[in-house]
């Protein structure tokens, strides 16, 4: 009986541990870059033991998109030089679990400019630009279109740098950063898409555009967008999808602008982020 009993235990225990599983790999999450500074893009890859159930990502009082990219998943968290440096709390909860990791954010000093606007340069922004600007930059579609750095929109110099602060007519523009990078093209000189998107804006100054002046805001996916500003010529129209290196249109010195140049910014997630590092880095 002894036997029988301790036969049967074995089996029980057998039968138990086969039944458990051969490894447990906890929730991994990996930042990138490791050291950021006001400005970056931060992605943010997660892996989990269920690739069925998202992650959620928390980072400050925000929750970020999650996509699936390769084994796991990754969530894109954008920082501008209004945010304060020092120490941010990043959240990812999945597989039952949750991690809170400090993300350290550098400070980063920008130069300040004085800008003097007149006549048609100086027209107050009409509720259509705003609205129409203010949707597409909220856009955050599922298709990713982007593949690896981005180009140079532009072949000009670069005449003012992302995250200037600004006085316009002697007045300090408080909350204000350059929201982009500009590049001192003349009339005419081509503009290219950086990466490949959707045509999802074209405005024109003449529809009320005042501040924006002649534009495009190209779609990249995923909460990616850029926006083309001061425009002379638009040689795409809203629904086309665009590559890299393709002819969007030309300099320009349409809406708030003192000379023809092209205003490029980036933006993730509806907040302007530096576009240097995805010229230079493959943020994907």
């Amino acid at each position: 009986m002894r036997n029988k009993l301790g036969s049967q235990l074995k089996i029980a225990l057998t039968t138990l541990l086969l039944s458990l599983p051969t490894s447990v790999k906890a929730l991994e999450v990996e930042i990138s870059p490791t050291n950021p500074q006001q400005g970056d893009t931060i992605s943010v890859f997660i892996t989990t033991d269920n690739p069925n159930q998202p992650p959620t990502v928390t980072f400050g009082q925000t929750n970020y998109p999650v996509f699936p990219v390769n084994n796991g998943y990754r969530a894109l968290l954008p920082t501008s030089p209004l945010d304060a440096s020092g120490k941010s709390t990043l959240q990812v909860t999945g597989d039952g679990t949750s991690k809170n990791l400090g993300v350290w954010l550098k400070n980063r000093s920008f130069p300040t400019q004085r800008i003097t606007l007149s006549g048609n340069a100086n027209r107050p922004a009409t509720e259509l630009e705003l609205s129409k600007v203010a949707e597409f930059k909220k856009l955050v579609t599922p298709t990713k279109y982007w593949n690896g750095s981005f180009v140079r929109p532009n072949s000009n110099r670069v005449s003012t740098v992302y995250g200037v602060r600004r006085y316009y007519n002697g007045v300090f523009a408080d909350d204000y950063y350059h929201k982009g990078v500009d590049y001192a093209g003349g009339y005419g000189s081509p503009i290219v898409a950086p990466a490949a998107g959707k045509v999802s804006l074209v405005g024109r100054e003449a529809n009320g555009f005042h501040v924006h002046g002649n534009l495009v805001g190209i779609d990249h996916g995923q909460g990616v967008v850029s926006i083309f500003m001061h425009l002379q010529d638009i040689n795409v129209q809203e629904g086309e999808l665009v590559r890299p290196g393709q002819r969007i249109g030309s300099s320009g010195s349409t809406g708030a602008s003192t000379g023809p140049h092209l205003h490029w910014g980036l933006y993730v997630h509806g907040v302007a982020v530096d576009p240097v590092p995805w010229r230079f880095n493959s943020i994907e």
